[in-house]
């Protein structure tokens, strides 16, 4: 049953904000261990080119593998579980970053920057707002990010026979602020915020104004074909958009660090970019864009159909 906006909703009416939040993080959890491993899997393939290239020899051998042998690979060298190694940290980022975004982009489309007098919301803002949202909620969801690429490298660092790194999500954490301090915890945090916006100009701006679309040029209502329709379509555009910045983040924060916190390979997201597309190609920059796409297409429809049932369970009006 769908409550209307006149009905008495079970939600406090006091902390709208607080609760969008924790909405959109439920339905963010729920998307993040669904396509977890597609997640994992990308992660791998954007590391191997940079290992075959540094000369590992073991990393060699393996480098280059497609995206169902590297998952194939994953579940044979190190077992089935490890599809899922980092999903805890990737749980944490998803409820700060999920959050930030869905309550700062509602903000910026409902008071910030405004819609149209006839309700409308154009492109143009749409992409400000989620490009803004993005930044802002993978600022503070960067640490996270972080402890999450070191642990879903660590099953392979094993099976190599090298020595661990960390042994779990706060361990992670307390080693990174030994080595670096706190502001080791924002590590690539740069490229992070570029992707981020990226990506949220993919998923945020098209999903809205998708649906919107659909819903004052089509007989589509406002329901769950509709909400799947606009999460394909912003599924892929994220996608497109979000994957070089991914790479280029991934290698920085995967990079080892001196005594001080510095990476060892790459001075800056610029100089990774440059070294990246110098030794492996421009296509370099699109290592991991099928799985990146696989999972984005069913992460964003589940967050999105999670996120807009949820909302309508709850007596909140649709997103």
């Amino acid at each position: 049953m769908v409550l209307s906006e006149e009905n008495e909703s079970p939600v406090p009416k006091k902390w709208p904000r607080v609760t969008k939040f924790v909405l959109s993080a439920c339905a963010a959890a729920v998307s993040e261990i669904v396509t977890f491993p597609l997640d994992l899997t990308k992660t791998r393939l954007q590391i191997q080119g940079e290992a075959a290239l540094r000369g590992d020899g073991g990393s060699r051998r393996r480098a280059y593998r497609g995206m169902i042998r590297t998952a194939a690979g994953i579940v044979r060298e190190e077992g089935p579980l490890k599809l899922w190694q980092g999903v805890t940290p990737a749980i944490y980022r998803h409820i700060v970053y999920s959050g930030v975004r869905m309550v700062s982009y509602e903000q910026l489309r409902e008071s910030r920057l405004g819609r149209n007098e006839d309700g409308s919301f154009p492109l143009w803002k749409a992409g400000i707002g989620a490009m803004m949202a993005g930044a802002i909620g993978q600022f503070f969801a960067s640490p996270t990010d972080l402890v999450k690429v070191q642990m879903q490298m660590e099953g392979r660092r094993r099976f190599e026979g090298k020595p661990p790194r960390v042994q779990g999500a706060y361990h992670a954490f307390v080693k990174i602020i030994s080595e670096g301090g706190v502001r080791g915890l924002w590590a690539g945090w740069v490229p992070n915020v570029q992707r981020a916006a990226l990506v949220n100009l993919g998923d945020l701006a098209t999903y809205d104004s998708v649906k919107h679309f659909l819903l004052q040029n089509t007989a589509l209502q406002d329901n769950m074909k509709c909400h799947g329709l606009s999460s394909i379509c912003s599924g892929l555009v994220a996608a497109t958009m979000g994957t070089p910045a991914d790479v280029i983040k991934t290698r920085i924060m995967n990079q080892p660090t001196d005594s001080y916190g510095r990476g060892l390979l790459y001075r800056s997201s610029l100089d990774c970019l440059v070294q990246s597309v110098r030794g492996e190609g421009f296509w370099s920059l699109y290592k991991g864009f099928l799985p990146t796409w696989m999972r984005m297409a069913p992460w964003s429809m589940t967050f999105w159909l999670t996120f807009e049932q949820i909302r309508r369970i709850t007596g909140i009006s649709s997103f």
